[in-house]
C-alpha cells in the first residue's frame, strides 16, 4: 500500500505541486483568521473552507476555477445559516441536512462546478454541526470563510497557479441520460436514503456525533457512479479510518492538543490528504481520521471513547451507502464500465489521429492536451472496475478478464504517449503509411465501441519508424482487447458474461 502512494508515477509532479500548495494555502488562511481575531472553531471553519475551496474546485480552465472559488460563498453562507437557525430543532435540521445531501448529489450533473457547489454546501451544514454553530456565531464565521476563500485564492490564483499554461483537460462526468435512467438522478436518491438510515443509527450511538455517519454515507457517493464503486469504496472508507485511528492513538492522542505539534500534524496530515488522493482513498481517508482526531485534540475533547465512537459512525455510514446503492434504483457496475472504457477508446483514437496530423505539418494539431484528457479517463475507468478486481470478488473468470482489460488498456496509453512524443520532436517526418494506420485504429476503435463479433486486424511485421513502431503496437493491444470486452458470451460487455 505504501507503494502504490509514494512510488506511483506523479508526471510533473502535479501531485507534489497540488499537496505543497494546499499546505501553503490552508495554512495561510488559518493564519489570516487568527491575525483577524477570529476563535479556534472561527479557525477551524475557515481552514476546513480553504481546504474545500483547494481540493474540490477542478474546472477545465484556472477562469473557470476562479468563477467557481467566487460561487463557493453564495452555496456556503446560506447553508450555514440553515444549519444554525434550525440547530434547536432536531426534526427540521435533520431534513434540511437530507434536503442537503440529495441537493448536492444531484448538482453533479452540471460538472466539476455543480460537484464543487454541492461538496461546499454539504460541508458548511456538517461544519454546524462539527462546531455546535448558533445564530450568534454566524457573522464570526461567515467572516472566517470569507477571509480563508480570498486567501486559498490568492494563493492558488496569484502566488502559486501551476495550472496556468499548461494544458487542462476535460474532467470526466458520470454519463448522461434524463429522468430516472441518469445516473446523477439516482445517485441523489440512493444518497437520502443511505444518509437517512445512517442519521437515524447514528443518533443511536451518540446524540452528539451522529453526524459522523451521515459525512459517512455522502462522502462515499462523491466521485462514483455505480454500484460496484460504492461498495468498494465504503470498504475502503472504513479501513482507512481504521488505520487512521489506530495511528491517531499513536501520535494524535498524546499530542493532547498541544499547539505546536498539533500544528506540525496538521500540516502533515493536509499535504497526506492531496498528495494521496489520487491514487488511494483508503490512504486519503487515514489522513482525513487524523486531521479529525488532532482538530478534536485542539478543541479539548479528544478521548479513546471517542475515537471508537468515530470507526462505529463511519461504519454506520458506510452500510447505509451500500444498502442504498443495493435496493434504491440500483447502477449496474456494468453499465458505467461500459461507458468509461467506450470514452477511452475513442479518446485513444483522437489522440492518434491529433499526433498523426501533427507528424504531417499541421500547425494546429497538438495530442497533449487530449493524452492529458486520456489518462483522466483511465482512472475513470480503474475506479469502475475496481469491483471487478477486488481481492473479495469469487467470479474469478470476470476478474480475470478484467485485469486483462487494463493492462491492454494501459499499454494502450503507452503506446500513445510514445507516438505524441514522436511528433512533438520538429525533425520527425510523415509516412504515408501513418494515414492507412490512423484509418485501422479507428476502425478497431469503431468495432470494439458498437460491439461488433468479426475479427480485428492484427498488423504485420513490425516497421522500424518510431512512429509507425507505436502505431504497430497500439493496433496490436486493440485487437487483443476484443476476447475481454466481448467476453465468451459475445455481449460486447467486460462484466456481461
Amino acid at each position: 500500500m505504501l507503494k502504490k502512494v509514494f512510488m506511483a508515477p506523479d508526471p510533473g509532479r502535479i501531485r507534489l505541486r497540488f499537496a505543497a500548495r494546499a499546505v501553503l494555502g490552508i495554512g495561510l488562511a488559518v493564519v489570516v483568521c487568527g491575525l483577524a481575531g477570529q476563535s479556534l472553531p472561527g479557525m477551524v471553519a475557515g481552514g476546513l473552507a480553504a481546504l474545500l475551496a483547494l481540493f474540490t474546485v477542478a474546472d477545465t480552465t484556472v477562469r473557470g476555477q476562479a468563477v467557481t472559488t467566487a460561487l463557493l460563498p453564495g452555496a456556503g453562507v446560506l447553508v450555514l445559516a440553515v444549519a444554525a437557525e434550525l440547530h434547536a430543532y432536531p426534526v427540521a435540521r435533520d431534513l434540511a441536512f437530507l434536503a442537503v445531501v440529495g441537493a448536492g448529489v444531484y448538482a453533479r450533473r452540471w460538472g466539476p462546478r455543480g460537484h464543487s457547489l454541492g461538496v461546499f454546501a454539504f460541508m458548511m451544514f456538517f461544519v454546524g454541526q462539527f462546531l455546535h454553530v448558533t445564530p450568534a456565531q454566524l457573522p464570526a464565521l461567515y467572516a472566517a470563510v470569507l477571509l480563508s476563500l480570498l486567501t486559498a485564492a490568492v494563493v492558488r490564483f496569484g502566488a502559486w497557479c501551476y495550472e496556468r499554461g499548461l494544458p487542462v483537460p476535460t474532467v470526466p462526468v458520470p454519463p448522461g441520460g434524463s429522468g430516472l435512467a441518469r445516473v446523477t438522478t439516482r445517485q441523489a436518491a440512493q444518497a437520502v436514503v443511505g444518509a437517512g438510515f445512517a442519521l437515524v443509527l447514528g443518533q443511536v450511538l451518540s446524540g452528539q456525533r451522529w453526524y459522523w455517519a451521515v459525512g459517512a454515507t455522502w462522502w462515499v457517493f462523491v466521485n462514483t457512479a455505480s454500484r460496484g464503486e460504492t461498495l468498494v469504496r465504503g470498504f475502503r472508507r472504513v479501513l482507512g479510518t481504521v488505520l487512521g485511528i489506530g495511528l491517531g492513538l499513536l501520535v494524535a492522542l498524546p499530542v493532547d492538543g498541544a499547539v505546536v505539534p498539533s500544528v506540525v500534524l496538521v500540516a502533515v496530515a493536509v499535504f497526506g490528504i492531496f498528495y494521496s488522493a489520487a491514487v488511494s482513498y483508503t490512504w486519503m481517508m487515514l489522513w482525513v481520521t487524523l486531521l479529525a482526531e488532532v482538530l478534536y485534540g485542539l478543541l479539548g475533547v479528544l478521548t479513546p471513547a471517542l475515537l471508537a465512537l468515530r470507526v462505529a459512525e463511519t461504519a454506520v455510514g458506510a452500510v447505509g451507502a451500500m444498502l442504498a446503492v443495493l435496493v434504491v434504483l440500483p447502477v449496474t457496475t456494468h453499465v458505467t464500465t461500459d461507458a468509461w472504457i467506450q470514452r477511452a477508446l475513442r479518446c485513444v483514437h483522437a489522440c492518434t489521429a491529433e499526433a498523426a496530423a501533427r507528424l504531417a505539418g499541421s500547425a494546429t494539431a497538438d495530442p497533449a492536451l487530449l493524452v492529458a484528457e486520456l489518462e483522466l479517463l483511465l482512472g475513470r475507468v480503474r475506479m469502475s472496475v475496481a469491483p471487478l478486481v477486488h481481492p473479495l470478488n469469487p467470479l474469478v473468470g470476470r476478474k480475470g478478464r478484467a485485469r486483462r482489460v487494463l493492462v491492454l488498456l494501459d499499454e494502450c496509453a503507452r503506446e500513445v504517449r510514445g507516438l505524441v512524443a514522436v511528433a512533438a520532436d520538429p525533425e520527425a517526418s510523415h509516412d504515408a503509411r501513418l494515414a492507412a494506420a490512423c484509418w485501422r485504429v479507428e476502425a478497431a476503435v469503431e468495432a470494439l465501441t458498437v460491439g461488433g463479433s468479426e475479427p480485428l486486424h492484427r498488423p504485420g511485421e513490425a516497421p522500424v519508424e518510431p512512429a509507425l513502431v507505436h502505431m504497430h503496437g497500439l493496433e496490436h493491444a486493440l485487437a487483443d482487447l476484443a476476447e475481454p470486452l466481448r467476453g465468451v458470451a459475445g455481449s460486447g460487455r467486460l462484466v456481461g458474461a
